[in-house]
């Protein structure tokens, strides 16, 4: 039975249409594969934690749109490796931060680069209700602020970088007002965060109490720290440079005030850590192929890739529909044992029960019970007088080496079983 044949039969989407699909879905795919190495997966930070991407009032999105506008080039660190720049570095650490960890980068950048770290103060939280006449105004981000909190945190830290976090709530009577860095002005609200009096620090911003609100750390004089280290500046009431300190024109110029004196006048650079708010991306493998040296190996790999598929996409016609590999019967299957045999180089060994067999169906033909080579001959010799002896024919087969010889000596035997049939 012979295998049905191949047949072609047409595509129902035409060529443009079935390279887009691939296209688009290629090109989602190499997105999805950079953005998961970037860490970039989503959640870029309007929610309602205090970080250089939050547009609410705790968040810095306006201080860092502020440092732009005036020319600085500004980087947002998604990876840890942010924290080992030499240019200025700001950190934002939450309210719930790990003093051992705040340390330990702290530490590493005393001789790296100088650091600016804004303490957290607000509790805040999404709306509850806006009102009618605010819905359209209302944007993703904005927050409501609650309490302020006193950091834990803020104490345990190592000297020189200890602080003793106080929060007080000022009377009506008592006055906002801050000064410091040749500047003065309000603070939004009568809730104050500010940092008791340490001789390690300088105040570089205080209150109308004489609350310290912005200092640099110092260090205990004739200490490497003081001598070599990387200015180290603390911003504890963050209202002075968060968004909604940026609604007063002079805070505003008390936070570039404090860029330059932390960045000693000359920072062009500035990268706000996001780590430290959750937003940190892991190293992978995934990330190292899309950075250098790797960038060039993941390429070549893209690229090879689309060669594969255009070459694939411009195959000659149709796919081909394959018919049965092997088809079923008796005879099909006779063919495969014996093409078997012939692979297996083992045609040899089928001549003694070919002949044997020969000798059954001769038996059959001539009448004989039990048939053998010399009751055969004897048979042969009445019937057909003139033809070779069977036994002559079957020594010939089983002596045969060669395929050749075994199929000119089984044809033998054949040609005398139709002989006999007549």
């Amino acid at each position: 039975m012979n295998a049905p044949s191949a047949s072609r039969q047409g595509s129902p989407f035409s060529r443009f249409t079935v390279l887009g699909v691939i296209l688009v879905g290629f090109a989602a795919f190499l997105a999805m594969l950079y953005f998961i190495g970037a860490g970039d997966t989503g959640g870029r930070g309007n929610d309602t934690s205090a970080h250089a991407s939050a547009n609410g009032l705790n968040g810095y999105a306006g201080f860092v749109r502020l440092l732009e506008n005036e020319g600085y080039e500004i980087t947002l660190s998604r990876q840890p490796s942010g924290l080992e720049t030499n240019d200025l570095l700001v950190l934002t650490p939450n309210l719930y931060s790990d003093a051992e960890d705040i340390g330990k980068i702290l530490e590493n950048r005393e001789y790296v680069g100088p650091t600016l770290v804004i303490l957290p103060k607000w509790f805040a939280g999404r709306p509850r209700k806006i009102p009618d006449d605010m819905e359209d105004e209302f944007k993703d981000g904005w927050v409501e602020l609650g309490m302020a909190t006193q950091l834990a945190w803020a104490g345990e830290l190592e000297a020189p970088y200890r602080i003793s976090h106080k929060i007080e709530e000022l009377e009506e009577d008592d006055l906002q007002s801050w000064n410091g860095m040749e500047l003065s002005g309000e603070l939004p609200t009568r809730t104050i965060a500010y940092a008791e009096e340490n001789a390690l620090h300088e105040p570089l911003v205080t209150d109308a109490g004489g609350h310290t609100l912005a200092f640099t750390v110092l260090g205990e004089e004739g200490t490497d720290y003081y001598d070599d280290a990387h200015w180290t500046v603390f911003v504890v009431e963050p209202d002075l440079v968060n968004n909604y300190g940026m609604a007063d024109a002079e805070r505003a110029k008390l936070a570039l005030a404090l860029i330059q004196e932390v960045g000693y006048g000359d920072t062009a650079s500035i990268t706000f850590d996001l780590t430290l708010n959750g937003y940190g991306g892991a190293m992978n493998l995934l990330t190292l192929a899309f950075q250098p040296p790797f960038l060039a190996a993941t390429l070549c790999l893209l690229l090879a890739i689309l060669i594969i598929g255009w070459r694939a996409f411009l195959r000659f016609g149709p796919a081909a529909a394959g018919g049965q590999a092997a088809a079923f019967g008796k005879k099909q299957l006779v063919r495969n044992g014996a093409g078997l045999i012939v692979r297996a180089g083992r045609l040899g060994l089928l001549a003694k029960p070919y002949a044997a067999l020969s000798e059954k169906r001769l038996g059959r033909v001539l009448g004989l019970a039990r048939p053998d080579a010399e009751t055969i001959d004897a048979a042969m010799a009445v019937r057909l007088p003139h033809e070779e002896p069977f036994s002559a024919r079957a020594a010939r087969l089983q002596s045969a080496n060669t395929p050749s010889e075994i199929l000119r000596a089984a044809q033998a035997l054949k040609e005398l079983e139709g002989k006999l049939a007549q």
